[in-house]
């Protein structure tokens, strides 16, 4: 359930601990700690609470935008996972998503895709979605990413979440025409792969006096 301002006076009360505060004391926590798996929990709650609409101005104040893109970077996959979940879950609010694109947040969640852990495809998949917009539109719809993409689509049998997640971006953000570029560029990719396996295939041969071979 969303919380309100009302709301959220009636369950802290008079002297209890604002949400800012508690947010920022969590922050504080995931900072100055080394312990790994602390980490998670705390980058698990602050994603549960970037779900929430209440809490998108205090996440601004806080860069805990900024904290869930660090936790992408991480070599963690639980991090990982819940650094994108909390990016997928505060990129409805264009502010947010503005902050997220600013800050070079893009290309960590086209990174996401390519995880071997479910959850974290989904979150990519889900802010993506979100992401899009004609100002980052090209950054986004790139043929390798397409293809990625239309490849979660085409996998109702293997998982229906990412088919329907990946479904619902190219339903929104991607033209018949875009479908076409995309295809040629694909096409053009692989032609120039095998032009250079090709060369290397040939350098090898004359590099070996196999000539004959070439003949």
């Amino acid at each position: 359930m969303f919380t309100n301002y009302q709301r959220q006076q009636e369950r802290t009360g008079q002297y209890g601990t604002s949400r800012q505060q508690y947010l920022q004391e969590l922050v504080n926590q995931f900072q100055n700690t080394s312990d790994e798996e602390t980490k998670e929990k705390i980058a698990a709650n602050l994603a549960n609470f970037a779900y929430d609409p209440y809490n998108y101005s205090f996440l601004r104040q806080l860069n805990v935008l900024e904290l869930f893109l660090d936790c992408i970077t991480e070599p963690n996959e639980k991090l990982m996972e819940f650094g994108i979940g909390g990016i997928c879950n505060s990129c409805v609010d264009p502010a947010n998503a503005a902050i997220i694109t600013q800050c070079g947040g893009i290309p960590l969640v086209i990174k996401c895709l390519s995880s071997p852990v479910r959850n974290t495809v989904n979150y990519a998949l889900g802010a993506l979605y979100y992401l899009c917009n004609k100002s980052n539109r090209e950054e986004i719809l790139k043929p390798e990413v397409i293809d990625v993409i239309e490849r979660y689509a085409a996998a109702q049998t293997v998982n229906a979440s990412f088919s329907n997640l990946a479904k619902a971006f190219l339903d929104k953000h991607l033209t018949a025409a875009d479908l076409v570029d995309s295809a040629i560029c694909a096409l053009v990719y692989m032609e120039r792969v095998l032009q250079h396996a090709n060369l290397q295939s040939t350098a090898k041969l004359v590099a070996k006096g196999d000539i004959m071979a070439l003949v």
